[in-house]
């Protein structure tokens, strides 16, 4: 286990989505329309006139959440735009001088409590808006007046607001960062934000050591160990915007299914972005993509967040986890054929189970007739092998006795060493 205080919360509770919302909803382009687009500071603040989100119901990004499996909450307080979505004395570029006019976080977090749903908070490091922050035209940024650049001055404003959000909303779980660009680093930030939420969780990305990393769009193809500390990845449903773009490219299900069953087989978290649109409510699209995402986590959860077993069965593209008398298969890629081989189980399960569906599929131990002179192994026979290639399967082989011990398995983590001993 990495964590054994308020922060155990994370190690349970797997998967979660990321919503971006803020003024760039309004045109439904891209969160970071003002940079991508070159919109002019002077128009894009305009925006905060047309930001009316009178549908905006923190309950349907919750339901939304839980239809696909989804067990915590990361909502954007403030992004690269400066733009705040709670009630901060700090700048008047905040949601409570927008037409909708009331605190967007206020209302989130009274659902999150009233579910018990953790609730995490992104803060961007960067800000387009405020005078001090020095945005130099690096990546990221847009170039402001150097002579108003103040980077302590700017740490300071970002303090009092981070705490505001710590002490204003009940429970808050967690502080994810985003661009720290200027790379500076100042511990007293973080220590400031667990004095006020003791127990809070936070990410990498901030002016300070945090507790876990943030890979990003990217996923590890061939990795076969566990990870050794605390990560969350995250992707999004869309492949060119995180926030809601009305002209979205959307991933596969089946690529959105194989990222969240890499990271968590591997031990990990996955954060899942799906953000609503304009007017506060999710579009149809993201909506179904949720939902259909939802049908097949809700079924292979439990398998892909039981405690990693590497080197238990040596076969291409199959992560295993489990133990004692279960192990699951997560099959990053199709089976060749109707049959899968399976080198380094030498007992019959009592079982072989695909979660996906409920089915049960044979199970005989005997050497592959291709090649005699190998040792028997587990067969496992008529797979789906035609019928759901379209998503990732995971079987479940259930023995009579403990067969799998933390002694046994490879790479072995901290979070290995929970697998079951006889």
């Amino acid at each position: 286990m990495f964590f054994d205080d308020g922060r155990k919360w994370f190690e349970e509770k797997r998967s979660g989505l990321f919503i971006h919302y803020g003024l760039y909803s309004v045109h439904e382009l891209h969160e970071q329309e003002e940079w991508r687009y070159s919109v002019p500071r002077e128009q894009y603040d305009k925006l905060i006139h047309e930001f009316d989100p009178r549908q905006l119901d923190p309950a349907e990004w919750l339901d939304a959440a839980e239809s696909a499996g989804l067990e915590y909450l990361v909502l954007t307080a403030k992004h690269h735009d400066g733009f705040c979505l709670w009630d901060t004395r700090e700048t008047d570029f905040n949601v409570m001088n927008s037409p909708f006019g009331k605190d967007i976080i206020a209302l989130v977090a009274e659902e999150c409590h009233r579910r018990k749903f953790p609730l995490v908070l992104y803060y961007s490091a960067v800000d387009w808006h405020h005078p001090a922050y020095p945005n130099l035209g690096r990546h990221h940024e847009i170039a402001t007046d150097p002579s108003k650049h103040d980077l302590p001055a700017y740490v300071e404003f970002v303090k009092r607001q981070l705490t505001e959000l710590f002490s204003n909303y009940g429970k808050i779980h967690g502080l994810w960062w985003d661009m720290n660009v200027p790379e500076y680093q100042d511990p007293s930030v973080n220590e400031l934000v667990r004095s006020l939420q003791p127990g809070v969780i936070i990410n990498n990305r901030g002016f300070g050591p945090g507790d876990f990393s943030t890979p990003e769009r990217s996923f590890q193809n061939e990795a076969t160990l566990p990870f050794v500390s605390a990560t969350e990845a995250c992707d999004c449903i869309g492949m060119s915007s995180w926030s809601y773009r009305a002209d979205e490219d959307y991933h596969s299900l089946r690529s959105l299914e194989r990222k969240c069953a890499v990271y968590t087989a591997l031990g990990g978290n996955f954060l899942l972005g799906a953000s609503p649109g304009r007017n506060g409510i999710y579009a149809d699209k993201p909506k179904q993509i949720l939902k259909a995402f939802g049908t097949w986590h809700k079924r292979v959860k439990p398998a892909l967040t039981a405690p990693p077993c590497p080197g238990v069965v040596n076969a291409p593209n199959i992560l295993c986890t489990g133990g004692g008398r279960e192990l699951n298969l997560v099959l990053l890629e199709p089976a060749n054929g109707e049959t899968l081989f399976l080198p380094g189980l030498t007992v019959t399960p009592l079982k072989a189970e695909i979660l996906n569906t409920g089915e049960t599929v044979e199970a005989t131990m005997e050497p592959n007739v291709y090649t005699m002179k190998s040792p028997p192994m587990l067969r496992l026979r008529r797979l789906p092998c035609d019928r759901m290639n379209d998503e990732i399967q995971v079987i479940r082989l259930t023995f009579a006795e403990p067969v799998i011990h933390a002694a046994d398995i490879k790479g072995e983590t901290d979070r290995s060493g929970s697998v079951a001993k006889e």
